[in-house]
């Protein structure tokens, strides 16, 4: 047999013991691209044949190697993202769902999580996930602004999320997010306004609002270098940040991470993981994971992923070992994003010094033995992050 030249083989990896585990599924169909998005996505004319039941077929062989390779533990949160994953339509969703049941151990009271996209999830759709055990939907809505939703080539109309999420909710979520993004070229403080209103109005118990990036390669990008479109303005992005914050703490919805609200008990446990330093395998193309100290990340094309697993394979791209020290700047990059705060017996003597200048500078303020970001400190979270790590 010719040796797969893409094969790498992965290391022994060994989870670390009372971190918990998550698993993430990558879905990396799309019906277009969103000029703005630079995630590893697919449209049919892109995938050179692969489909969604050849990519399912490929994603229970990686299941089925991984949850071989870590013992098959225990699985506290599911996540699958994408890409669209409600392209998948129902009886694949479910499937997605029981490979991971077959191949490791589903924590009692599991966040199961799919995203969707609101043209591509209707009412059977949600039916059929939640059957299958499905505990939370998170859809994409941006905006409700025509004008906003053109400029970031979202193919749904302004109504639509909100509808989608009303349907999430009547077949039986109780958590159900809604994704909002502000600072887009031409966007105004009104249609920021507008949008975080008619997500309250929805039910939904959980809100996203992400400051829009210009991400290079992306369609975006190229008009934002040829003039068409103007590069999002960081004090205009601070402005659009504080009016969501204002409305979302007046309707009932606390920040636990600088860019997510939610209602008490609608916060995403899978996400959390991430940002306390949790232990993830990332399942399908391009997907990453983290185990022990050990990151690594799959082949991106879905047809060279179907490749190597066909070989009873791994698909793995790369990978690499955190020194001690990553893994601080990560503990510290990501916890001191969160409500819960940044320990202080997790910084050094030179760290905590630092630290003591942010509190004087009122971007951090004390909570016992935490330090947690005050509201301009939340604006500057990056600033914030350097300045401790110098």
């Amino acid at each position: 047999m010719t040796p797969n030249p893409h094969r790498i083989d992965l290391p022994d990896v060994q989870l670390s013991p009372g971190v918990p585990f998550g698993v993430y599924v990558h879905v990396p169909f799309c019906v277009t691209r969103c000029g703005y998005c630079d995630f590893n996505t697919y449209t049919p004319a892109e995938l050179g044949g692969v489909n969604p039941d050849a990519w399912l077929l490929k994603l229970r062989s990686e299941l089925e190697l991984a949850g071989a390779r870590l013992g098959s533990p225990t699985v506290h949160t599911v996540f699958v993202g994408g890409g669209t994953p409600s392209l998948l339509g129902g009886e694949r969703i479910a499937a997605v769902l029981q490979s991971v049941r077959d191949n490791f151990e589903l924590a009692t009271g599991a966040e199961i999580t799919t995203e969707a996209n609101p043209e591509s999830a209707w009412p059977d759709f949600f039916a059929a996930a939640r059957a299958a055990g499905y505990t939370r939907v998170s859809l994409g809505m941006q905006s409700v602004s025509p004008q906003v939703l053109g400029v970031l080539d979202r193919i749904h109309t302004p109504n639509r999320s909100a509808a989608a999420a009303r349907e999430a909710l009547a077949e039986g979520f109780e958590h159900v997010s809604l994704d909002l993004i502000y600072g887009t070229p031409g966007e105004s403080d009104d249609d920021v306004l507008r949008s975080v209103d008619a997500a309250v109005d929805t039910g939904v118990d959980h809100v996203s609002a992400y400051a829009l990036v210009v991400e290079d390669g992306t369609a975006l990008a190229r008009r934002v270098r040829s003039g068409e479109v103007a590069a999002p303005d960081d004090d205009v992005l601070a402005h659009r940040y504080e009016l969501a914050d204002d409305l979302l703490s007046a309707a009932g919805f606390d920040w636990y991470e600088v860019s997510n609200w939610s209602r008490a008990g609608g916060q995403c446990r899978h996400n959390i993981g991430y940002w306390n330093g949790g232990q993830w395998w990332g399942a399908g193309p391009g997907a990453h994971s983290y185990v022990g100290a050990t990151r690594s990340w799959n082949v991106k094309h879905p047809n060279t992923y179907g490749q190597i697993l066909d070989d009873a394979t791994l698909p793995v791209a790369g990978f690499e070992q955190l020194t001690a020290q990553q893994r601080h700047t990560e503990d510290v990059m990501l916890r001191i994003r969160l409500r819960q705060g940044l320990s202080l017996g997790l910084l050094d003597h030179t760290e905590r010094e630092r630290a003591a200048i942010a509190v004087a500078d009122g971007l951090l303020t004390p909570d016992g033995e935490r330090l947690v970001l005050t509201d301009r400190g939340r604006l500057l979270a990056d600033g914030v992050v350097r300045m401790l790590l110098g």
